[in-house]
This record gives structure tokens, sequence and C-alpha cells, in this order.
């Protein structure tokens, strides 16, 4: 009899990993990027024909190279970040925003038409005053509306927030063909007034971009650990029934969340429109609304590991392009190379998380 059970047990069985301590979830992550760049490395020899070694040193240089070369990547990162951080309160209230994009792009089209409409008319102060409080009204309103839906209605909100891009794309392309007239594209704006352009500090005018992104960082950390608000937060995500009877307000937790996160997501916009390309286009978010996703879920909402995974990303994308460029290759070649690396670190969680019983009482991965 127990050798029939014995046959019917399963060789390995997974079970949720309990404790993992600080110094074990970095090993694990460190072993799974070794491990990628092995992979990559048998990928590069046998597919490209190039040395490994060769090839990740220029995919080192293309952010470390110089000073310049890093000042971009910080460029970059400031935004990616930033988009993370606005994600962060409405992922861990297990609100699936997915419209961080048309939230940048509605925010960074409001700062370019006030730049344009109000550049020759307004003081700077009370220009940069009103495109702040102008992005941060529309990116408020593109995560109010879904909020207030799923409150009042219970729609999905990953579904709606997605449609909300689509939305916003559309009337960004709309608005811009508007401000372009007859001309061929939009270009930059107010290119000989300058007028609503962030001041150039420390040789960049980006500068301001990231200091704003540091202080949201510290400033998000607290209010998710130490405010009621934030705490609130993590109730309605654990369970909203448990948060009703405890008494609070889940509509309301519901709704101011995803305000902050638009409006966050609407300030980046104005940072990117002001601070780093000076015009607008239905690209303006790069994408980055998507990947932040990524970054807010692998920090488990920690702003901090944000900030860490949000380098490697970047480190990956600039990496891939100076491949790209050096070796002659396909975007294809060198974004393959970069996916590895984060297909491995995306596995990793699962081994962080969980853990892999093999009959008779084996463990692996423990």
């Amino acid at each position: 009899m127990s050798s029939q059970i014995s046959n019917a047990e399963p060789l390995v069985r997974i079970a949720k990993r309990e404790g993992a301590t600080f110094p074990q979830k970095v090993l694990v992550r460190a072993v799974a990027i070794l491990l990628a760049l092995v992979v990559d490395a048998f990928f590069i020899y046998f597919v490209t024909g190039l040395n490994p070694i060769s090839v990740y040193r220029v995919m080192w240089n293309g952010t470390f190279m110089n000073t310049t070369r890093f000042s971009w990547a910080m460029r970059d990162l400031s935004s990616l970040l930033c988009i993370a951080i606005a994600l962060a309160p409405a992922f861990k209230m297990r609100f699936w925003n997915i419209g961080a994009e048309g939230q940048v792009l509605i925010g960074g089209l409001v700062t370019a038409l006030i730049m344009v409409y109000f550049g020759n008319s307004l003081p700077a102060p009370a220009l940069f005053a009103a495109m702040v409080l102008g992005s941060l009204l529309a990116g408020g309103l593109w995560g109010f509306v879904p909020a207030w839906f799923k409150s009042r209605w219970n729609t999905n909100e990953t579904l709606f927030t997605l449609m909300m891009n689509y939305v916003a794309t559309s009337i960004v392309a709309c608005m811009t063909n508007l401000m372009r007239g007859q001309a061929s594209s939009l270009g930059t704006l107010n290119k000989g007034t300058k007028a609503g352009w962030l001041p150039v500090i420390a040789g960049q005018r980006y500068t301001i971009n990231i200091i704003v992104v540091i202080v949201l960082t510290f400033a998000m950390y607290a209010y998710l650990r130490y405010s009621k608000q934030g705490y609130e937060i993590s109730v309605v995500g654990e369970s909203e029934n448990t948060a009703r009877y405890a008494g609070i307000n889940v509509r309301r937790v519901m709704i101011r969340t995803m305000l902050i996160s638009g409006a966050l997501c609407g300030l980046c916009g104005f940072m990117i429109v002001a601070g780093r390309d000076q015009t607008i286009s239905t690209t303006t978010a790069g994408g980055n609304g998507f990947t932040a996703i990524i970054v807010a879920w692998l920090a488990k909402f920690n702003t901090f590991y944000m900030a860490l995974i949000s380098f490697l990303l970047i480190f990956l994308q600039r990496g891939a392009s100076e491949i790209a460029s050096a070796y002659s290759l396909n975007e294809y070649a060198a974004d393959i190379i970069t996916g590895i690396i984060l297909f491995f670190i995306l596995g990793s969680e699962f081994f962080i998380n969980y853990r892999l019983i093999w009959r008779h009482g084996k463990k692996e991965g423990k």
C-alpha cells in the first residue's frame, strides 16, 4: 500500500517559501544574473561569432564610458523611476493601473499647451506653476476616471486604464496635428524664447528632473510605510472586506490613491516635456509606462529597490543600443542579449517566493 502511495506522489511539488532573508534574496538574484551572462556568452559566441567579453565591455561603456553617457542614463532613469514611484501606491492597493503611459502623455500634453499658448504672456514663475499644476490635474483626472468607475460599479481597472492609454494617445495625436499647422512636424516648442524650458543646472537641463525624482523616492517610501494613508492602502490591498470591517472607507482610499498615482505620472509628463524633450508626441512616454510595471512589481513597491532595478533596466537598454551600434548588429540580436538577462532576473523571483520539494523529502532551492 505504501509503495502505491509513493508511486502516486509527484516527483516534485511547489511550496510557498516563508521567511527568505535579504541576503538570500540578493544571492538568488546575483546567481540569476551570473547564469544569464553565461547563457548570453553562448548566444553571443555561437550566433554572432563575437567575443562575449568584448560585447560585455561595450555594454558597460554604453553607460559608464564617460560622464556624458552616465548623465544620459540618469536622465532616462529619472523618467522610468518617476513612473514606477507613481504606480507603487496603486499596485500596493491591488489596483492594477496599466494606464501610466496615457497619464504621462496627457500630463505632457497639458504642459506643452501651456508652454505654447501662455509662454509669451506669463512670467517664468507663473508659467512653471501653471505647467506643474496643469500636468498634475491632467494626470490626476486620467487616474480618477477608472478609479471612480471601479469604486462605483466594480469595473475591470486593468482594461479600463489600458483603454485610457489609447484615448490619451489619440488626443495627443490630434492636438499635435492642430498645433503644428502646416509644418511637417511639431518640432521643438518655444525654440526661440525657451519659455517653459527648465533651467540648466550643472550643465544639464534635466538636472531638476533627477532632483525631483530623488525627493519623490524618499517621500513615497515614507508615505507608504509611515503615514496613515499608507496603512490604509496596505489594508485595502490585503482585503477590502477587512478594510471595511476596520472602518476604512475603501471607495475614498481607492479614488485618493489613484489621484496620487495619476498626478505623479502627469508630473513625469511635465518633466519630460519641460526638462528633456521640449516637445510632445505620441511617443513621449517611450513605453516607460509599461516598463515601470516590471520595476514596481520586482521591487515589491519599495522605492529604493525601484531605483536599483530602474538603473539595471536603463543599463541594459543603453547597453543593447551600444552593442547594436558597435558591431552593426540588428536591434533584435542586441535585444535578445538583454532580454535573456531580464528573463533570468524575473525567473529568480520564483525561487525567492517558492521552493521545490522533491519526492522522498529531498528539497531544492531551500
